[in-house]
């Protein structure tokens, strides 16, 4: 059992890449200790800004920081990033194109007993309506890892949501290519696909392996970038596998279901089912809790497919 959090693995990643560009700066709003920033602080705290509970302050001081040529990444919680401070987002990061990184710690329904107030499961409908800006979920440890590195060097306004707690591997180390925008099949398959991001990327491929055992060959997609959206991987896997399922840790409204949704009514209209959060306020409960009652998880997934691929 992984118990690495994505969040330990972005501050080792980031401080190695800080180390050797003193231009990188990181920024909290008094969320230093839940992004496993701690050890950043401590080693580089010329390199490091404390703007206290201030979500809206804390992303125009970075736009202002990368404006001066300073490579700012930003982090605080998901919930309070995405929503109280949209509109410098949209305003000071994308419009503006400055070079800031939006790092949202506790994605999803990590503060899962905190309940809506603390959810961020709106967060990638509202980023993706904002031109410019490119949003990433990463899947795992490794993942983050890959992702941390390319983000280094990108250059513009980038929102990432990351999870609390740690999640099971998905890669079996970080020694593979990573590409913004590109898409990772990490299943093959021709019955169907199951598109998914961040998280439910591991319920992804546990699903594909209990629909092996029924003889259901079911080709995973890791869509880690949801803008710029990977059409090409959606569209191929629409025309040779004929049925897709989207899985995420968000509302079924505009997220990474709606975005696959306008590629394939466009291109390759195919049967597609959009699993996540209904249009209601979460259940309070730990990830997996709120993942089982809401039909994310292998069993309600596997019965979708079957049903999708061999109905009766």
């Amino acid at each position: 059992m992984n118990k690495i959090a994505n969040r330990q693995i972005l501050c080792e990643t980031l401080l190695e890449q800080a180390r050797q560009d003193r231009h990188i700066v990181l920024l909290a709003s008094d969320s230093r200790g839940s992004a496993s920033m701690a050890p950043f602080v401590k080693e580089l705290p010329e390199q490091f800004v404390e703007t206290g509970i201030a979500e809206q302050n804390i992303v125009g001081i970075a736009a202002g920081l990368a404006a001066s040529g300073k490579k700012p990444w930003v982090t605080s919680p998901a919930c309070f990033l995405s929503m109280r401070a949209i509109e410098q987002v949209k305003v000071d990061v994308a419009y503006s194109g400055t070079n800031v990184k939006l790092i949202g710690i506790s994605g999803g329904v990590s503060y899962g007993a905190l309940g809506m107030s603390h959810h961020s499961l709106q967060d990638i409908a509202v980023t993706r309506a904002i031109p410019g800006l490119t949003i990433i979920l990463p899947a795992d440890r490794h993942e983050t890892k890959k992702m941390t590195e390319a983000l280094a060097v990108h250059e513009g306004g980038v929102y990432v949501r990351i999870g609390r707690n740690p999640v099971q591997d998905c890669y079996e180390s970080d020694d593979y290519p990573f590409e913004i925008g590109k898409a990772v099949t990490l299943r093959e398959g021709t019955d169907l696909t199951i598109i998914a991001t961040g998280e439910t990327v591991r319920v992804a491929l546990d699903t594909s392996d209990a629909l092996a055992q029924e003889s259901i060959r079911c080709r995973v997609l890791n869509m880690h970038t949801i803008k710029p959206l990977d059409t090409e991987a959606v569209i191929k896997a629409a025309k040779e596998t004929g049925h897709i399922i989207t899985v995420e840790e968000h509302s079924i409204f505009g997220g990474l279901g709606a975005a696959v949704a306008e590629v394939v009514v466009q291109n390759c209209v195919v049967p597609m089912k959009i699993l996540g959060i209904p249009d209601e306020p979460a259940i309070t409960g730990n990830t997996a809790e709120v993942f089982k009652h809401y039909g994310i998880d292998v069993d309600s997934i596997r019965a979708i497919a079957v049903g999708i691929v061999k109905p009766t």
